[in-house]
């Protein structure tokens, strides 16, 4: 193993590494494919997504990470041209079975994106809005203490408590973000999903995002997609990692190579790619 893959073992916290070792899973996903029109962008791909773990994609850039996210809450509907095969089980449900509602999906498979993207609305109403618009039925008082809930819970609320009324783009970066995972769990879900939640910002407040990781997976799901090494062995109990390859016609497509416990992946990976990878000889 390399002094590099050492010191991002080194640096795992030992929670992580403790819930990782049992799987009781929550989403199951089996022989997932992604298409694009008629570009075959993801296949082949099954693992499962632990209950109250967090689980990370790592890999290079292109290779079906982000895609296998936004299918956990069917946010690839809304590409006109995306098309997926396979099943994605969720307590016993086929996400994409006929019968099943995506708005229902995405109230109990929140995302949070790259970029903090609060809606140019108050602190307050950036909170409510999901509730509101997926149909729960709360009065006044019910739908302040919600928000005073979420915010809690998403380390904001002291910091912005005296003005909710003030738009969310008043906010840092950071707190934006934190208001971004606010109105997301003010939806009550099982699962927050997190596509490179900490690229744009700083270290700082990255660092309170990745604390926040850790308390939210106490009450959550969640499973983010990162290129920072050492942001998946700092939070994650299980990684999964993804590469890409090139078939026969010349078309690049995503596939999984492996995913096992985080400290598994970091310190004795199954496959050399995973090591090479980690270890920054490729990617």
């Amino acid at each position: 193993m390399t002094s590099d893959s050492q010191g991002l073992s080194r640096s795992m916290h030992l929670g992580a590494s403790t819930r990782g070792e049992t799987v009781h899973p929550i989403m199951e996903l089996r022989n997932l494919d992604v298409y694009y029109g008629s570009f075959h962008a993801v296949r082949d791909i099954s693992l499962d997504v632990g209950a109250n773990q967090i689980t990370a994609f790592i890999g290079p850039s292109g290779c079906g990470k982000s895609t296998v996210l936004r299918c956990l809450n069917r946010t690839n509907d809304l590409v006109p041209s995306a098309r997926v095969t396979g099943v994605i089980d969720y307590r016993g449900q086929d996400l994409y079975a006929a019968t099943v509602d995506p708005i229902e999906v995405r109230r109990r498979v929140g995302m949070v994106f790259q970029k903090p993207n609060p809606f140019p609305k108050s602190i307050f109403d950036n909170v409510a809005y999901g509730p509101r618009v997926t149909g729960m039925k709360l009065d006044k008082s019910e739908t302040a203490d919600l928000v005073e809930h979420a915010l809690s819970k998403a380390g904001l609320w002291s910091e912005v408590k005296d003005k909710l009324d003030q738009s969310g783009f008043a906010l840092s970066g950071g707190q934006q973000q934190r208001l971004c995972i606010a109105r997301a769990i003010a939806t009550s879900p099982d699962i927050l999903l997190m596509d490179e939640p900490c690229a744009s910002l700083d270290p700082i407040a990255t660092s309170l995002i990745e604390d926040l990781m850790l308390e939210l997976v106490n009450d959550y799901t969640v499973v983010i997609v990162t290129h920072n090494m050492q942001q998946a062995a700092r939070v994650s109990d299980r990684t999964a990692f993804f590469s890409a390859r090139v078939d026969d016609a010349g078309q690049r497509y995503g596939h999984l190579v492996e995913m096992d416990q985080t400290s598994k992946i970091f310190t004795n990976p199954s496959d050399s790619r995973t090591e090479d990878y980690i270890s920054g000889r490729f990617g």
